[in-house]
């Protein structure tokens, strides 16, 4: 990997950065922008989740266009481009500036697919988990903004604030300009091709769903928690931008941390302990809690969807290798919706209710909904697994009831025993007894079947065209949660040639 090639993580990484200051700019610093123009609590809904509608919808075409072109394009283009609404929000008087300022500042939040579409085209997949998770702690910008903003414009107004931003675009421009890749690899697929090998597969859509949760969660209490905490907790503007950045700094390093644990363990069953925590900190929630517990509450959060969303783009990659294009930008795009409603919403139960209850009850209900179908994948591919065991090993194997009754027989069976799986099933394995064995042989078989579980030996046996073979049988009692056999499972392998060939070979 040359000098180019191994600048890409750190460097997309910072782009990354850059691009999530600039998508939460208008909410972190809502409380100071509320002193100057007149805005009403529903106009600071929409203002502060408007940014989020473009951040969303265009990460599918980016993340297609990131293979057409390459990043170095993407990230480019996207930072001269956010200069424009930049500088009008810096100069907004009204409601209607802001409002259109933001919507076009939401290209920040889309850059998302531009580095988790290029990045794996430089590592192996074993890594993939890890190196999004990486990518994807790019996030930490929103922390950036929500620290650093407040603070600055407390001392030198809230227009300079978002003028400093202009600068660090113009410093991205020059770096993507110098250090992109200018030879990255180019997918020149169709997108309308793309868009139907994968739209009919129900895991996008799951995925979607994951991430709706665990990304949108993320956004919606980045852009929910300064204004929320100023005017329920009453917190100063400052300590409430300082706690939403401890939120956004333990969600961005939670998500590396999600990536790297999906390429060690099962992401699945990191999954469920995902929408578990889920589940029980949006409860917590819901009860309207102190400060203190409100935030313990926010924090289960933030370690949940940041180890979700490093998780699920471990499993983008598994379930969609020749399609992570379109794919990455499908979810990022619904995750990134995932954080437009949740504040409307609650702004408008609270209108109505008086509290915010209700809103963080639904998204329990949501969560668990999610533990459940996680439940459902995961014993689907363990069945899967075991099926597809079955169907491609080379060993005959051999499936019975507690009473010795075949209930199945894979290919190789078949094709070592000549009986078909119709012929097999509801048999007895004596359908195969060749009378070589004395009763003494099959007494200690089940003998040590009875006392250790399995019995395994040379055997031979008579195939259904009436040859005999000698084969290697192992056969394994299985046994329920009390401890009652319920099947037996046999995997044999003709060694007949074999064992005669040593048998030749002593002779010679």
């Amino acid at each position: 990997m040359n000098k180019i090639k191994k600048v890409q993580l750190p460097l997309q990484t910072l782009n990354l950065v850059v691009g999530f200051m600039i998508w939460v700019l208008i909410s972190s610093l809502m409380p100071f922008i509320t002193e100057d123009i007149a805005i009403t609590s529903d106009q600071i809904a929409w203002l502060t989740t408007i940014p989020v509608i473009l951040g969303s919808l265009l990460r599918i075409p980016l993340g297609y266009f990131t293979n057409l072109f390459g990043s170095r394009m993407l990230f480019m283009g996207s930072f001269i481009l956010l200069l424009f609404p930049v500088y009008f929000i810096s100069i907004a008087d009204s409601f209607a500036d802001l409002l259109i300022g933001g919507f076009f500042i939401g290209l920040g939040g889309a850059v998302f697919s531009v580095g988790v579409t290029s990045l794996p085209k430089y590592y192996p997949k074993e890594r993939h988990g890890f190196v999004n998770g990486i990518y994807g702690a790019g996030n930490i910008g929103t922390a950036v903004t929500a620290f650093a903003a407040p603070v600055i414009a407390a001392n030198w107004g809230w227009t300079f604030t978002v003028q400093l931003y202009l600068g660090i675009l113009a410093v991205f421009i020059v770096a993507n300009f110098f250090l992109g890749d200018h030879q990255e690899e180019k997918v020149k697929t169709p997108i309308v091709q793309q868009w139907k090998s994968v739209y009919r597969n129900k895991k996008l859509w799951i995925l979607c769903l994951f991430y709706f949760i665990t990304f949108g969660s993320f956004v919606a209490f980045t852009v929910y928690l300064p204004n929320f905490l100023v005017n329920n907790f009453e917190l100063d503007k400052v300590d409430a931008g300082l706690r939403t950045a401890g939120f956004i700094a333990l969600a961005t390093f939670a998500r590396p941390v999600g990536g790297w644990l999906a390429d060690t363990f099962n992401p699945l069953v990191l999954l469920l302990y995902v929408f578990g925590g889920f589940t029980f900190a949006a409860l917590l929630l819901s009860f309207a809690p102190s400060i203190h517990l409100y935030g313990a509450g926010c924090l289960v959060i933030a370690v949940c969807g940041g180890t979700g969303n490093g998780v699920i783009f471990k499993l983008v990659p598994t379930y969609f290798q020749k399609q992570a294009g379109i794919v990455n930008g499908i979810v990022a795009a619904v995750g990134g919706l995932g954080g437009f409603f949740p504040p409307i919403i609650l702004t408008l139960l609270y209108q109505i209710n008086g509290h915010y209850a209700i809103g963080f009850m639904a998204l329990s209900q949501v969560a668990l909904a999610s533990f459940i179908i996680v439940l459902w994948m995961y014993f689907n591919s363990k069945i899967f697994s075991a099926n597809e065991l079955m169907q491609t090993t080379p060993l005959g194997i051999m499936v019975t009831n507690n009473k010795g009754n075949i209930i199945t027989v894979n290919p190789a069976f078949s094709k070592l025993t000549g009986f078909s799986l119709k012929e097999a099933i509801g048999n007895k394995p004596s359908m195969l007894k060749s009378g070589k064995q004395s009763q003494e042989f099959y007494d200690q078989m089940w003998t040590s079947l009875k006392e250790k579980g399995f019995w395994q030996g040379q055997i031979w046996n008579k195939r259904k065209d009436g040859a005999f073979y000698l084969e290697w049988l192992t056969i394994n009692a299985i046994k329920d949660d009390a401890g009652e056999v319920v099947q037996y499972a046999g995997f044999f392998s003709d060694i007949t040639t074999s064992e005669q060939k040593e048998y030749q070979q002593e002779i010679n």
